[in-house]
């Protein structure tokens, strides 16, 4: 039994010819000959077209057709407003707005419940203007992941397994895999994938640009789907960084890079650092610290961070780490 929506009019004849316009079929109509209800369905939608004076709903038509979207808004001779938008709001970056910032995990910031009952602690509270959006996501009780095959319409996004593991599937990256803590992957644009199981205790690090971005779910992709390792999503590649990758030393500093550079086209760089040494680049710097302790030395301030703590660096600006903490780098250019 459908959900009808109930559309008043004046005229069932003069309303149909504008519901038809916009892709509803006709599926039934009476009295035959002085029509009181038409019945049109399409896309979804199932309308009841009556001749009634109640106040008239407000319809949303969701569409890519450029010419219906430069309209706006569309009236049927009954009085109802269509407004047009776009299925899915396009993709918008606005340009980083950015002040040094340190988010302490000593500072209590609420943890939210979020999608698929995953906790989630805010690590960049205003989100550099909506530049980019970090969380530090959280499952306290592991087992089955009461997720679907979704994707995101973003142009950055990566996922770090600091603690714990989850088991993940992704589009055209053949058998699910299990992402172990200093396990990272890059979700390229629009890339299908599922949240499948996790152990207790399970947090991990997502970043994501711009912050405000869709999830879509796909209801009809069935995953596993086979393996196109080289298959580009918007231009990115999928990369899987593994714990075990190698180290190569960098003055006092040691550095595991992901590799994640090259497969973004330079969107954005991940590494690992240990050591002390100077961090920041020419692009907005994000960092966590992961393990042990470390002295955040910026502009004659000097802050000591521990495991779980965050700070943010503008471009153009660097700082010095001190000590031996192990600490994911992001410089984000997206």
């Amino acid at each position: 039994m459908p959900f009808e929506t109930v559309v008043p009019c004046t005229s069932v004849n003069d309303d149909l010819p504008f519901w038809q316009s916009l892709g509803l079929r006709l599926d039934a109509i009476w009295p035959a000959d002085d029509p009181q209800v038409a019945l049109l369905s399409g896309d979804g939608v199932r309308l009841r077209v009556e001749r009634a004076d109640h106040p008239a709903p407000h319809l949303r038509l969701t569409t890519r057709d450029p010419d219906l979207l430069a309209r706006r808004t569309l009236t049927s001779p009954g009085g109802v407003a269509v407004v047009l938008d776009h299925s899915v709001p396009p993709m918008a970056t606005p340009e980083p707005v950015a002040a040094p910032m340190i988010r302490r995990l000593a500072d209590s910031a609420p943890w939210v419940i979020g999608r698929a009952g995953m906790h989630y602690r805010d690590l960049v509270p205003d989100r550099l203007g909506g530049a980019m959006i970090a969380s530090h996501i959280r499952i306290p009780e592991g087992g089955p992941v009461p997720d679907m095959v979704h994707y995101h319409t973003v142009g950055f996004q990566l996922i770090f397994c600091l603690s714990g593991w989850v088991d993940l599937v992704y589009e055209d990256q053949g058998d699910p895999f299990r992402l172990h803590a200093g396990d990272a992957v890059t979700q390229p644009p629009e890339i299908r994938h599922r949240v499948l199981h996790a152990s207790d205790g399970l947090e991990v690090l997502e970043i994501g640009a711009p912050a405000d971005h869709v999830t879509t779910i796909d209801h009809d992709l069935r995953l596993p789907n086979g393996t196109d390792a080289a298959r580009r999503f918007a231009g990115q590649r999928f990369v899987r960084h593994r714990a075990d990758a190698p180290w190569r030393a960098d003055g006092a500093q040691h550095v595991q890079e992901t590799g994640i550079g090259a497969a973004t086209g330079g969107v954005a760089e991940v590494r690992v650092v240990r050591g002390a040494g100077p961090i920041g680049s020419d692009a907005v710097t994000f960092g966590f610290v992961r393990a042990g302790e470390a002295v955040l030395a910026l502009e004659g301030d000097r802050t000591v961070l521990g495991a779980g703590d965050a700070f943010v660096l503008p471009p153009g600006r660097s700082a010095d780490l001190r000590d031996g903490a192990e600490t994911i780098e992001v410089a984000l250019r997206a």
